[in-house]
């Protein structure tokens, strides 16, 4: 991986642009051992090693498992139940709880 790096980074310098570590995560997939894989490193700093990221709204982790992503579909629309249900209490006619269903 330390080569594909190292060719990024040239080609990112040849294009005028930057690597921005502060951004760029590694995650290794598989059964492989992260332990004994050394870290990614550039001149302007390491890059974070994380088990899990969300990339373009979905929720990824290393064992390619929707586990991830679907505890956090189900954790943000209990939240939304949870205020709907608390609306509806509060006296809110169900034509206008449609309104605060949308985000």
């Amino acid at each position: 991986m330390s080569d594909y790096l190292s060719s990024l980074l040239i080609w990112t310098t040849d294009n005028d642009m930057q690597l921005n570590t502060f951004k760029t995560k590694e995650m290794i997939l598989g059964r492989i051992d992260s332990t004994s894989t050394p870290s990614l490193s550039t001149l302007a700093g390491p890059i974070q090693r994380v088990t899990t990221f969300k990339l373009l709204g979905l929720h990824l982790d290393d064992s390619l498992s929707w586990t991830t992503h679907i505890n956090t579909i189900i954790t943000k629309a209990s939240k939304r139940l949870y205020f709907l249900k608390q609306l509806k209490r509060a006296g809110v006619p169900p034509n206008q709880l449609l309104h605060f269903t949308r985000q």
